[in-house]
């Protein structure tokens, strides 16, 4: 099937493990909610199926990706769908339990959750869904154009700009910047950010606290994320006299 499966609200989800109990429990939940379910033993399967779908083979929306199966691992090919085929195809992980390393090397490479093995199906079903519907919803007919400083976000195209000069941002990121910029002053808890940018009323917060490194990092000296202990983050204007974030 190609990308035309679109049209038909066929929905495809990838899920590579080297566990085939893993694969097939996953697999009947998945199925259950309506989706169809393409599987990959091992890494380079995976790959393979990511790589075709960014080219123009079966669309993949979703990838469910192991941590620890046969190179290249999850947490590998999710680097390098972010940074050589600079695909926004939502990735969520699955990582040992306890292994915080890998879960926050995880979200560093760009992926949008994690569950931690061993999970329940139904809740990696219900994370699936959640991804999916936030991906969704990305605003096609919000033609705003927020601005700070030197940074630009254009809602519509959803671009990022540095002085004229695109940033590379994964998609979260860039939801995560224009939050900030819609609403500077505001301190929001990681509680706060992550239902209003990821659409998610449970998860696990370390996801808010490496997205807004990454974006600090990404943003450089331009970036505005004050941290006010205690109680959350907070976009202080460039301007605090009443210029900065504009929206036209």
């Amino acid at each position: 099937m190609c990308r035309n499966d679109i049209s038909l609200n066929i929905v495809h989800i990838l899920v590579a493990d080297d566990d085939p109990v893993v694969r097939e429990v996953v697999r009947r939940y998945l199925q259950r909610d309506g989706m169809t379910v393409i599987e990959a033993v091992d890494g380079p399967q995976a790959m393979a199926a990511l790589a075709g779908s960014n080219r123009g083979g079966t669309h993949i929306d979703l990838a469910v990706l192991d941590v620890m199966m046969p190179e290249p691992d999850g947490i590998a090919i999710c680097a390098r769908m972010r940074t050589e085929f600079k695909s926004n195809v939502p990735i969520i992980l699955l990582t040992a339990l306890g292994d915080e390393d890998d879960r926050v090397l995880g979200l560093q490479a760009g992926a949008d959750d994690y569950v931690t093995k061993p999970f329940s199906p139904r809740e990696l079903a219900l994370r699936v869904a959640s991804v999916l519907r936030r991906s969704s919803q990305r605003p096609t007919a919000d033609n705003r154009t927020l601005r700070d400083g030197a940074i630009e976000v254009r809602v519509d195209a959803q671009a990022a700009l540095i002085n004229g000069s695109p940033v590379d941002l994964t998609a979260r990121e860039f939801d995560l910047l224009a939050f900030f910029l819609a609403h500077p002053r505001r301190v929001y808890t990681r509680e706060e950010l992550l239902e209003h940018v990821w659409g998610w009323t449970f998860g696990d917060l370390s996801t808010v606290t490496v997205h807004i490194k990454r974006l600090r990092a990404k943003l450089g000296d331009h970036h505005r994320i004050d941290t006010v202990w205690g109680r959350g983050y907070a976009w202080a204007r460039t301007d605090p006299d009443g210029g900065g974030a504009d929206a036209d």
